[in-house]
């Protein structure tokens, strides 16, 4: 249980009326050891999507979807802009066992979630953990879940949810997301839907504070399908999952 702060009510979050004001209400919650997840999620939903605030981070690709720095948090967190072009979607991974938070900027995502994959080793059933052991016989992962997300609509996710894969599902439209992760990371864990193996990934950034970052360093995700790329995260603290019941 979280000790009482000034940002544990979530039905008491202030007024935020453009994205330099979220930003500075981010780093006075996260400047705080223990963060309370349903508050950040109110936060996030009272700042209402306004392209000014925003369309210098919306840098897309022809081919895969791109991660944005827009503020680095003071090193407790990113928070980052996702561009998805039209039809780009991520592959399935985890999130490294950090927060992940979404918030829509503009146009529509889907997300859909997964358990996290088992495998048989000598008939008997595992949690897909266990690493180097040949006898294992791999099983298609199966969607458990799908949902829709439309502009200012908020989400969460951590590892102990799942797993998940988003996409943009228009045919014809963009759509931009903002993601926080705390603590940020550089590697997280995709995911064949097939056969439920396994891979690290490194992440990048295609930008950072609206500038391209130079080539090589931020030209591939690797979280991506072949038809896109995809979000990131690591772990550096222990955030308070203070979920209301």
């Amino acid at each position: 249980m979280m000790n009482t702060t000034v940002f544990d009510d979530e039905k008491n979050v202030p007024a935020v009326r453009n994205l330099d004001e979220l930003v500075a209400q981010l780093h006075r919650v996260f400047a705080h050891d223990k963060v309370n997840v349903e508050y950040v999620k109110a936060l996030l939903a009272a700042y209402k999507s306004d392209p000014n605030d925003w369309k210098q981070y919306a840098k897309f690709d022809e081919f895969r979807y791109t991660r944005n720095l827009v503020d680095s948090g003071n090193g407790k967190f990113n928070l980052i802009a996702i561009c998805w072009g039209e039809s780009h979607g991520s592959g399935i991974h985890d999130h490294s066992n950090a927060d992940c938070f979404v918030k829509i900027l503009d146009g529509t995502l889907k997300e859909t979630m997964y358990d996290w994959p088992k495998q048989e080793v000598d008939g008997s059933s595992t949690d897909g953990d266990k690493r180097g052991d040949t006898r294992r016989q791999h099983r298609p992962m199966t969607a458990k879940e799908s949902r829709v997300y439309t502009m200012d609509s908020v989400t969460y996710i951590n590892d102990s949810m799942g797993l998940h894969r988003v996409e943009n599902p228009s045919h014809s439209d963009k759509a931009v997301s903002l993601h926080l992760y705390c603590p940020p990371f550089e590697f997280c864990q995709t995911f064949d839907e097939r056969t439920g193996l396994r891979r690290p990934a490194k992440v990048t950034f295609w930008s950072k504070y609206g500038q391209r970052t130079p080539y090589g360093t931020g030209e591939l995700n690797e979280c991506s399908e072949v038809r896109s790329a995809a979000g990131s995260t690591v772990a550096i603290g222990d955030v308070q999952r203070a979920l209301s019941s």
